[in-house]
């Protein structure tokens, strides 16, 4: 495996060695290595010292349902430290296949300002020309990619949000079925690489495809009993039925579902945007309820979701999505809501932290809540970039100060996600302590078997599920796929053995996590965060939410102490 890097500012192309401390990481773990290694802490995060790299996880490559994502990472703008963003699609699959362990983007944008594509296939780089690309969604920019290349192609771009610098801009990796909405979508890193005016990574398919392997009996035997983990374990056909938006029903019945602006926890309305109701809705307009983003791909927790005429909206409409641009809004009808994302979707942004800027901007008197015309209006603010969409599309925090909001649902900078953590507080510790910022794949807790409204256990919970959440993240395993490992703690290191032959044992997840954990917070401490950072926003330490009228009321001295336990 080597590593591709290329410098924006002088054309520099160049493949290198991996160096030795980066060889046992992927994926989210050889992101946060790659930052303290590489990138200045305290640089601007859109100057010309940051960096963004492409790192597909330890055991991508192999078509191995639900483990071949990939991770995006550099210094966020959005929360001023380490941000890693994994995905689906085929971004990770690719790489893998041409040999690639990273892509690393240095520099600062050409010297004469002109916009390129980094075409990389088994012979080499180059980078070429993407000036007539500017201003073009993501669905445009897939087909015109493709027409100029070849249907196969693996694609990352950004859309017109990363070229504007919105904050809350992801990049985006195309699915195997050509679909370009698999977005690494949290932290702004699709603001770095429009700051590098890079619009997109395209990665052809090489003839050679299938890694090394040290043992290939073991990694059979292994990867069969991951998969019959996964087909017997009942969460894969609640995701294959329903989706992710499985969840609401769930969330809104702990009183944790963000309405009107995160001030209560049940939205009257649920039921209308369930994963039930979506799913028969769908079905009944010929939507795909159940499909898969990644090649190999068993649990196909994504959808297709169709529109009254069977035209297809969107796709994927997701729970957080639900949450932050549905409940959160006061908007029930998920046809509106799936407008939303799709526009989103093309302008490559973050549905998390834009939905939370819509919420500010409700409070802030620039709609009503449950207003869907005039959420739409807001989004085409965005879209076309006026100066109302820059401050919406710069994310909650940014709109917050704009518009004088002190509500703002906000941790290092970055929206929280579609779980109000006054009601689920596992959660909560999460959102406060993880060197990401708010955002529930660091360790959601919801399925805890613990009481969410009791302050007692949850950091331990949270910890927990931070550590296995990071080495997940570090393997490229999908939150999904963990179902067919958690019966089984033995699959894990008889898979990196018989790929690497690394001699790992059963204790290897958690310790893999607890590194990776330990490198982010390293690299934050020195950009500047202090322990203040690791808080939810005060007023939900005040403000109760209903049903239960609960406040988050973990103790600071939890908070500060959480990783000091192995």
């Amino acid at each position: 495996m080597k590593i591709l890097r290329v410098n924006l500012e002088t054309d520099d192309i160049r493949y290198e060695q991996v160096p030795e401390t980066w060889q046992r990481l992927g994926g989210r773990g050889l992101v946060a290595r790659f930052l303290l290694d590489e990138v200045p802490p305290r640089c601007d995060p859109l100057g010309p010292h940051n960096k963004l790299i492409w790192a597909p996880g330890l055991l991508t490559g192999h078509m191995l349902s639900s483990c071949d994502r990939i991770s995006v990472g550099g210094k966020s703008p959005l929360t001023g430290g380490v941000k890693e963003s994994n995905a689906g699609g085929t971004t990770g699959l690719r790489m893998v296949w041409l040999g690639l362990q990273a892509v690393i983007l240095e520099g600062g944008p050409p010297l004469d300002k002109s916009w390129k594509i980094l075409y990389i296939n088994a012979e080499g780089a180059r980078l070429e020309p993407a000036d007539d690309f500017v201003g073009l969604g993501l669905k445009d920019t897939a087909e015109r990619l493709i027409e100029r290349y070849d249907s196969r192609i693996g694609i990352s771009a950004i859309g017109p949000g990363g070229e504007r610098l919105y904050q809350a801009a992801g990049v985006t990796h195309i699915d195997k079925d050509r679909n370009l909405t698999r977005i690494s979508a949290r932290g702004g890193l699709g603001a770095v690489m429009g700051s590098k005016r890079l619009k997109a990574i395209v990665l052809d398919q090489p003839r050679s495809n299938k890694p090394r392997l040290v043992d290939e009996t073991l990694f059979g035997e292994s990867s069969r009993r991951y998969l019959q983990g996964l087909h017997e374990h009942p969460q894969t056909e609640t995701y294959k039925e329903f989706g992710t938006a499985a969840m609401v029903n769930m969330c809104n019945t702990f009183g944790g579902m963000p309405t009107h602006n995160f001030s209560a926890g049940n939205f009257d309305a649920a039921e209308k945007i369930s994963g039930e109701s979506i799913r028969d809705l769908n079905r009944s307009r010929g939507g795909e309820i159940s499909h898969a983003c990644m090649p190999g791909c068993t649990i196909r927790c994504s959808n297709l979701y169709a529109g009254p005429e069977g035209e297809t909206l969107v796709t994927p409409l997701e729970f957080e999505t639900l949450g932050l641009m549905g409940s959160n809004l006061g908007i029930d009808d998920p046809d509106i809501i799936a407008r939303l994302n799709h526009i989103a979707n093309d302008m490559g942004v973050d549905t998390i932290d834009v939905g939370a800027a819509l919420g500010i901007a409700a409070e802030a008197g620039l709609m009503d809540f449950g207003d869907s015309e005039r959420a739409l209006q807001l989004m085409e603010e965005i879209a076309r970039g006026t100066p109302l969409g820059h401050n919406l599309g710069n994310g909650a925090a940014h709109a917050a100060k704009v518009f004088g909001i002190h509500r703002v649902p906000i941790v290092k900078g970055q929206a929280i996600s579609a779980y109000d953590p006054r009601a689920i507080k596992g959660t909560g510790v999460t959102y406060a302590t993880s060197p990401q910022g708010a955002d529930h794949t660091c360790g959601l807790t919801i399925r805890a078997k613990i009481d969410h409204l009791d302050a007692s256990g949850q950091v331990e919970v949270s910890r927990n599920g931070q550590y296995n959440v990071a080495a997940y993240d570090t393997l490229g395993v999908c939150a999904m796929g963990t179902f067919g490992f958690s019966t089984d703690n033995t699959i894990i290191p008889d898979l990196i053995n018989a790929k690497y032959g690394w001699g790992v044992g059963e204790e290897y997840l958690r310790k893999l996590g607890r590194e990776v954990i330990l490198m982010e917070r390293e690299f934050n401490t020195r950009a500047g965060f202090t322990k203040e950072d690791d808080r939810l926003p005060e007023w939900m330490v005040h403000e109760k939410l209903p049903p239960h009228d609960s406040v988050f009321d973990v103790p600071d001295s939890e908070l500060d102490t959480i990783f000091d336990t192995p």
